[in-house]
Parts: structure tokens; sequence; C-alpha cells
């Protein structure tokens, strides 16, 4: 039964699957029983966002006050470092939610059935020795029932296997990350533009090995997170989160200026921080869950590579999409790489894998640009946590979608799905707006170069009227996680990436900075649509809406 305006009626399924994306449109802000949890999962992963990016702003102004060349250094060390770990903790944490969220879901639906079973067979019980005992037994009898219930009130810790086994992926992938980090540090930054003879090269190889040490504890926090969103709780990662950053902030001047550390002492005050985050959820989770599961097979590894295997190739066709794209750009000239970047920097804002590519615009461009460094980045990152917000939709559509496809309550998942596309596309227009009116004026903050200008001015359209187009693509990608459809998002995105690449090489060579971002918008709109099939199709694990 479906209940609107007060009167139910027979719930029937759609035979056409297109009709899900406009379910119940009216209802897209009401907050009922479905708005309330989105709005509870929400606003504590939200805030968490907050949190991140004053401590990283905090975190530049203390370097800022060390000189302009150790500012760089670091800013190059962090694109490394993120870069890296993004191919990790992608699809590490993807997976971890779907698969956390599945077994607790599954869990949860037992334990109630255990529940029913042992009231039923404890009433029956109950009356049989009422007939047997004599009067006085009753008494015996009823404190040791409710003995009994108490016992099996009280809270017992969740058997999730895919828990175990995410801390070991991610503390194996850590020490792995670690060791490349530091091994491979001065190849590494030469790689990324930072020449022998540079004088960035010593504070940037000093920050990025010491940074790596904090490696391990950022795969386990992140991998513990998407444990606690699996059981739809971004309440611990956000208390976590917000002291392993005020943590920072305070030892930041300590390290760096009364123990005269430099870059090195910053690379240290992050360090603790993040190995404070991962204690704190550890902690937490261990009062949760069973981490010891009671044999080797119960921990599914053969599961998890698989699908983490499939997600990386989709990351790596994302990231290589991006990078060909600011290659393409850098060889029409220095005005039109400008210009490129900073759009590329708002466009590129709605992704979660793209603070990597951010932070290594920021420094080059900033510098070429004459500008403050910091105003830049305050600049980028507040735009930066506003558009993660769609980010905050991507987990939250994720995490429940995964519980209900694990309880077979498909009316659950149609009508998250469709809540949330919803928003997401709401959103979408609210950025496009913003971007379309603000982006010509906000642009002279970047630059004063008036042939600059101009290319950002032909850019705006681009990247103001396809936010939209973005945030559908994002939530869609929520939705493939949610629903387990891994082997589809990883090979719809591969053939995603083999016809924008096509798209990207021709246009830009035959129409310049115009083509290339026409050939983003293609590869976004593709992104979108790939999404779109599934769905309205009614494929996959989506076969039910045909039913």
């Amino acid at each position: 039964m479906v209940e609107e305006d007060g009167l139910c009626f027979p719930y029937t399924k759609s035979k056409i699957p297109l009709f899900i994306f406009f379910k119940n449109a009216r209802l897209v802000f009401k907050m009922d029983e479905l708005g309330q949890e989105i709005a509870q999962i929400a606003l504590p992963a939200v805030l968490a966002l907050t949190a991140d990016p004053i401590a990283s702003l905090v975190d530049t102004a203390f370097i800022g006050q060390i000189g302009p060349i150790e500012l760089a250094a670091v800013g190059v060390s962090i694109a490394l470092f993120n870069q890296v770990s993004r191919i990790a903790i992608f699809p590490l944490v993807s997976v971890t939610t779907s698969f956390v969220a599945e077994e607790d879901a599954v869990a949860e639906v037992g334990s109630e059935q255990q529940k029913i079973e042992c009231l039923e067979s404890n009433s029956s019980s109950n009356n049989e020795a009422k007939e047997l005992l004599p009067q006085s037994g009753e008494s015996t009898l009823k404190s040791k029932t409710s003995s009994f219930s108490v016992e099996s009130s009280k809270p017992q810790k969740r058997h999730i296997p895919s828990a175990s086994s995410a801390l070991v992926i991610g503390a194996s992938l850590g020490l792995l990350q670690a060791l490349f980090l530091i091994s491979l540090a001065k190849p590494l930054l030469n790689y990324m533009g930072v020449n022998p003879d540079s004088p960035m090269l010593p504070p940037a190889k000093r920050y990025l090995t010491l940074r790596s040490l904090g490696a391990p504890a950022v795969l386990l926090s992140l991998a513990m997170q998407g444990i606690f969103r699996g059981f739809k709780d971004t309440k611990t990662p956000l208390y976590a989160t917000v002291a392993g950053d005020v943590t920072n902030m305070i030892l930041d001047p300590i390290f760096m200026f009364v123990f005269r550390l430099g870059v090195s002492g910053a690379a240290i005050a992050h360090v603790i921080s993040q190995y404070l985050i991962s204690i704190i959820l550890f902690w937490r989770l261990i009062q949760l869950v069973d981490l010891l599961p009671p044999s080797i097979t119960d921990l599914k590894f053969g599961r998890f590579l698989k699908n983490g295997f499939l997600l990386l190739m989709r990351v790596i066709a994302v990231t290589f999409c991006v990078t060909l794209a600011a290659s393409m750009a850098a060889r029409l000239g220095s005005t039109q790489m400008a210009a490129f970047q900073v759009c590329l920097q708002v466009w590129l804002a709605t992704s979660l894998l793209a603070d990597g590519l951010a932070v290594a615009g920021q420094v080059g461009l900033s510098f070429s640009s004459n500008m403050p460094l910091f105003k830049y980045l305050c600049i980028v990152k507040f735009h930066y946590w506003f558009c993660t917000v769609l980010g905050v939709l991507f987990r939250i559509l994720q995490a429940i979608l995964a519980s209900a496809f694990a309880k077979n309550d498909f009316e659950r998942a149609t009508s998250t799905a469709s809540r949330v596309l919803q928003l997401g596309f709401v959103l979408g227009l609210v950025l496009c707006f913003m971007l379309g009116f603000g982006l010509k004026f906000a642009a002279r903050l970047f630059t004063k170069d008036v042939d600059v200008l101009n290319l950002i001015t032909i850019g705006i359209p681009f990247v103001a009227l396809t936010q939209p187009v973005n945030a559908l693509a994002f939530v869609f990608d929520g939705i493939n996680f949610g629903a387990s459809d891994f082997a589809y998002s990883a090979f719809s995105m591969v053939m995603v990436a083999v016809m924008s690449i096509l798209c990207l090489m021709f246009l830009s060579s035959h129409y310049g900075f115009i083509g290339i971002w026409v050939a983003l918008t293609i590869y976004m709109s593709l992104r979108a649509f790939a999404g779109f099939w599934r769905i309205g199709t009614g494929t996959g694990p989506w076969s039910f809406l045909r039913s």
C-alpha cells in the first residue's frame, strides 16, 4: 500500500521504468519519512565537508607565512599525495559502503525474524509450563522469563564481514602507498614539474615524505567512514573529523613556529591529526562490530577485490579524460591554459575526484596570474565545499539504496532514487544560475589579464549550463553503487571515456578552446545518459521496474 495525502492505494509498479524520474516530483522538498532520513544523514555530512576546507585553509595560511616557495612546494606535494590516494580511496570506500549496508540490512532482517521466533517459542513454552507447574511455581517462572528478556535485550555486536575486510585492505593499501611515495618522492615530484634545480624540491620532498607516513591512517579512516556510511551514520565521522582538524590547527603553529620545523612541522601536525581520526573511528567501531571473524574465508576478499578492480578501471577512465583535456589546453598556449584552468576548477568542483587536480592547477595558475595564493585557495575551496553537497547526495543514495535492495524493498529503492535525482537536478539548476551570473565577475579575482578574461567569458556558458547534467551524472553513479551495479558502472564509463577521448582529440585540433569545452560537455552528457539508460530501460538490478 502507498499512502498519499492521507489516502491509501495499492502499490503497483509502473511498466514504463522511465516514470521513476518523475515519481512524486511534487514531494521533492517534503520532510516525510524519506526526507527526514535524507536530512539526518546529509546534515552531519555537510558539516564534515565544512570542517575539512576550513582546516585546509588555516593550514595554507600558516604555510604561507613561511614563504611563497614553501607554499608552492606544499601545494605540489599535496596534489601528488591526493592523486595517488584517490586511486585507492574511491574504489575502497564505495565498495565498503555498499557491502556494509547490504550485510547490515540482511542481519537486521534476520535478527527481527529470530526475535519473533524466540518470542513465539517462549510463549508456547510458558503456556505449557503453566499447565504442568503448580501455582507456587509461577513466580519462579516469571522471574526466569523476565531475566531472559533482559539478557536478550542487551545490544550485541554486529557481524559485518565487510567491515573487517575493508580495514585489512585499507591498512595494506596505506602501507603500499607510503612505501611508494617515500621511495619515489624525487622522481614523482620531477614528473609533477619540480625540476632538480628548483628551490621547491627540498621542501616539497621533505613535506611529501613526512606526510606519506600518514597514508595508512588516511586510508583506514576513509575505509571506516565508508563503514559508518553503510550504517547510515554520518555523525561519528563528523565528530572524528572535527577532532582531527582542530588538533591539526592547534599543532600547526606549535610545530612550525615554536619548534621551528617549517613545512616539516605542518606535515607532522597533519599526520598526527589523521592518526587521531583513525583512533576515534576505530574505538567507536569495535563497540559496534565484531572485527574478529570466525575464519579467513568469512572476509570475502575476492568480492572486494573484484568490484574494487572494476571501480579502479572507472577511476582511471575518468582521470584520463580530464588529464587529456588539460594537456590539450596546455598545447594551445599559456593564455588558453590559464583560462581553461580557471573554468576547469569550477566545472570539476562537483567531482569528488577533482581535488588533486585542483590543487595542482591552483599552484601554477596563481603565481602566473600574480594573485596571492591564499586568496585563490579561499575562493576555490569555498566553491568546492558548496559543490560537494552533491557528494553528500551520492553517499546518502548509496547507503539507503544498498539497504533497500538487500531487503528487496523495491518501493523504497524507487522512491529514494527518484527523490535524490530530483534534489540533484534542483541543486544543479541553482549552481547553473549562480555560476552563469557570478563567474564573470569572480573571474577578475583570478586574473587581470584581458585575453584570459575574454576566454573565461567564452567558457562560462559551458561551465554553467552543464551543472544540471553534472549533478545527474554523479547521482546516477550513486544509484549504480547503491545497487551494487559495479560492472555496468565500470564498463559504461570505459565506453564513455573512449568516445569522449575521440571527440576531444578531433574537436580540440579543429576548434581549439571551444572544441575542448564542447568535448567535455559531451563527456558529462554521455556519463549522465549511461545512468539514465540503465534505469530508464529497466535493466540489471532495475529489471523489477518492468514487471
